[in-house]
């Protein structure tokens, strides 16, 4: 199937390691141009190396707003425009203290709002604009997360439905995805593997595949909810977690 992304353009915030690096080598390989942005400098300039010429990034923590503005006009200077954006950052406050509630709001809440807001000029003028927001299933039902973490994914799936009501007669679509548990280097269930062994014999019993996800099975979904292929989906919550959940989504 042809995604028809070849010549678009997309931000990816975290697109250094797991799903966000994901996302963004798999639109690199439908002939996107993209840009990504993470907290580490070394980290974005080798991820960016590694896309070809022509791609952009910077290191910027997502919870300052002014930053995210000027990444996001930069990487419209630099890239000639913006089709699509992928807010993926979690602040991953699974703790309950006042502390993991205030990171979480400004991470995961205004970290995607600050971005759509800034993306919204560009997202505008393109034939193809889309808002894909990476959520969880941890915002669908209430697991060993909840509390700021399971809260504001929720919310995310809530602002991502607004969207895709309130900026349809534009012609832009928003879409959610909610990962179920996914693994990888560096990530945090390989932290939790290595520190709380216990927790992860917990977590990865509960899947009945008996593994856990991998990154590129969460961003072929992003990508193609992000994709003209997609072009009558807006409003949705795509589920991708290997039948770990069981609410039924009407």
């Amino acid at each position: 199937m042809d995604l028809g992304l070849a010549g678009k353009t997309a931000l990816i915030t975290g697109g250094t390691k797991g799903i966000g690096r994901a996302i963004a080598e798999i639109l690199v390989a439908e002939g996107v141009k993209v840009s990504i942005c993470a907290r580490n400098p070394a980290e974005v300039a080798q991820a960016v190396a590694s896309f070809g010429e022509g791609h952009f990034g910077q290191a910027l923590d997502v919870s300052d707003t002014a930053a995210v503005t000027a990444w996001v006009e930069a990487s419209a200077q630099h890239l000639g425009g913006i089709d699509v954006v992928v807010p993926n950052v979690s602040a991953l406050a699974v703790s309950r203290d006042a502390a993991a509630w205030k990171a979480g709001f400004e991470t995961d809440i205004m970290g995607t709002v600050s971005l759509v807001d800034a993306a919204m000029p560009w997202l505008e003028k393109s034939d193809a604009g889309s808002i894909v927001v990476i959520s969880s299933v941890s915002g669908r039902e209430v697991d060993f997360a909840a509390g700021p973490y399971g809260a504001f994914k929720a919310a995310l799936i809530h602002y991502a439905q607004g969207l895709a009501f309130q900026l349809a007669p534009k012609t832009i679509r928003a879409n959610s995805v909610s990962p179920g548990n996914t693994y990888f280097p560096g990530g945090v269930w390989e932290n939790i593997e290595n520190t709380m062994p216990d927790l992860f014999r917990e977590a990865l019993a509960l899947n009945p595949t008996g593994r856990m996800g991998r990154p590129e099975e969460i961003a072929r979904a992003a990508v193609f909810l992000a994709s003209p292929a997609a072009s009558f989906i807006t409003g949705t919550n795509l589920v991708v977690d290997g039948a770990l959940t069981r609410g039924v989504q009407f």
